[in-house]
């Protein structure tokens, strides 16, 4: 059994409020037997929540002509040949408005259903967030913090000077904050777009693949910052480095710590970094599109981290930032964990977070700067990006949803104010061509979704 992505506000206003936050925030939380006979009685009380779509999704507010037409658009594209299968869950008010399996985990092979595995990659991020979160409650930390104070192999950053080489890179002005770490606003790199020579040197150290959390930071300290600290929202190797941090201040390594503290409470017993022999049948193959032929083929090994092995234990380090030893999990699984972020962190009578804190780790920490993934409609919050101003055109989730989106097609927000959350899981890297249907928090689903909802 399963058990255990590769390879930026004001500084005062900013430590006001988490000092405000912390202070609103008693580290003595109520115990779990405490939760009201309300919360206990709600159908995600049992640990095998979602197993179904009720009876009537139309007494949660939707049309059943609204769910046919985004179940119809997400089909269409496993037969348009776009993703092998999908699955997907809607939910509002607690209760599942729909939850779908279509086409296959891999082409010609067993079909997609409940119990399908898949790598999660960057949504994981938002995973990694929740167990910083943690620590944050715990006083462990906090935004204003140095990052030198946990990582102090980072003491002599540079900041490079030129987009084209590494040369005359010189030091930094000043140590990047807990804030910028947990925001993409360090100035860190990551080896993904390979645009200037930063992103290069990540990609060519193979930074993605470092056998152990060591070797990771290890690695960071020795490639200069891409822009001085808090000047540029830059997608990181930063929540990579959020790992090492959980696991020097909790003592235990990433997975344990998660497992304990997160996927167990929450019944997430599908979900980890690690799979056992007898998993191998329910894995979801990644595939990429085949730019000549625009038909769907297995990801090549070479040169990219779906070659890592989730069967061979600890054959890289754990990765926080849903890299090369990345989560993996089920669609059952990543439901109850947004659920819980829609709870405002108690899912089933197990509190994870306290109401106060995931309202300050799904706010807008990075001021006005631009750049987030989707466009100036998003801020970025501790895990995942913030809508601003939506719904409108380009953000299709109304303002204060919260979303996050991997590499391989898994993407979810959360959407307080409607109390509504959406999980999409396909394995697919990159697009799926002109005139395919548009996956991820800024695709089809949101629109079609917030369409269905009767006015």
């Amino acid at each position: 059994m399963l058990r255990q992505f590769f390879k930026v506000g004001s500084g005062a206003l900013l430590a006001a409020a988490s000092i405000m936050v912390l202070s609103a925030c008693s580290h003595d939380a109520k115990p779990a037997s405490s939760v009201s006979q309300a919360v206990a009685t709600k159908a995600y009380d049992n640990p095998a929540w979602p197993t179904a779509a009720i009876a009537d999704p139309a007494r949660l507010g939707f049309t059943a002509e609204g769910l046919q037409a985004l179940d119809s658009r997400m089909k269409e594209a496993v037969d348009k040949g776009e993703i092998a299968g999908i699955s997907y869950a809607l939910v509002k008010d607690g209760e599942v408005a729909a939850l779908k399996f279509h086409g296959a985990q891999t082409l010609g092979g067993r079909p997609m259903q409940a119990d399908t595995l898949f790598r999660i990659r960057s949504t994981g991020k938002t995973i990694t967030a929740v167990a910083m979160m943690q620590l944050w409650e715990q006083g462990k930390w906090k935004p204003e913090d140095p990052i030198t104070k946990f990582l102090p192999e980072l003491a002599n950053l540079k900041v490079a000077t030129s987009p084209d080489t590494l040369d005359g890179a010189v030091p930094v002005s000043r140590v990047p904050t807990m804030n910028e770490l947990m925001t993409h606003t360090a100035g860190f790199g990551y080896g993904l777009t390979l645009t200037n020579a930063v992103e290069r040197a990540f990609m060519e150290r193979d930074a993605g693949h470092a056998r152990d959390m060591q070797a990771l930071v290890d690695l960071v300290a020795g490639i200069p910052l891409g822009v001085e600290p808090g000047k540029r929202w830059s997608y990181s190797i930063s929540v990579d480095l959020q790992g090492v941090i959980i696991e020097r201040l909790s003592g235990k390594k990433l997975g344990d710590y998660f497992e304990q503290n997160i996927f167990a409470p929450l019944g997430m017993k599908d979900t980890g970094f690690w799979l056992d022999e007898s998993d191998r049948a329910r894995v979801a193959t990644v595939y990429t599109r085949n730019p000549t032929t625009g038909s769907l083929v297995v990801l090549p090994d070479q040169g990219n981290s779906a070659a890592d092995d989730p069967f061979k234990k600890h054959s890289n380090f754990e990765s926080g930032g849903g890299g090369a030893s990345g989560l993996y999990a089920t669609l059952h699984d990543f439901v109850r964990f947004t659920q819980m972020l829609l709870n405002k962190g108690e899912l089933g009578g197990k509190r994870i977070l306290k109401p106060e804190t995931v309202a300050f780790m799904t706010q807008n920490h990075i001021g006005n700067l631009k750049g987030v993934f989707g466009g100036d409609g998003y801020g970025f919050g501790y895990g995942g990006r913030v809508s601003l101003d939506g719904p409108t055109e380009t953000t299709a989730q109304p303002k204060g949803s919260f979303s996050h989106f991997s590499i391989e097609g898994a993407w979810y927000w959360i959407d307080p104010a409607s109390k509504i959350s959406f999980v999409g899981l396909i394995q697919r890297r990159g697009p799926a061509g002109p005139g395919g249907v548009a996956m991820g928090g800024d695709g089809d689903a949101p629109r079609l979704v917030y369409k269905a909802l009767q006015q």
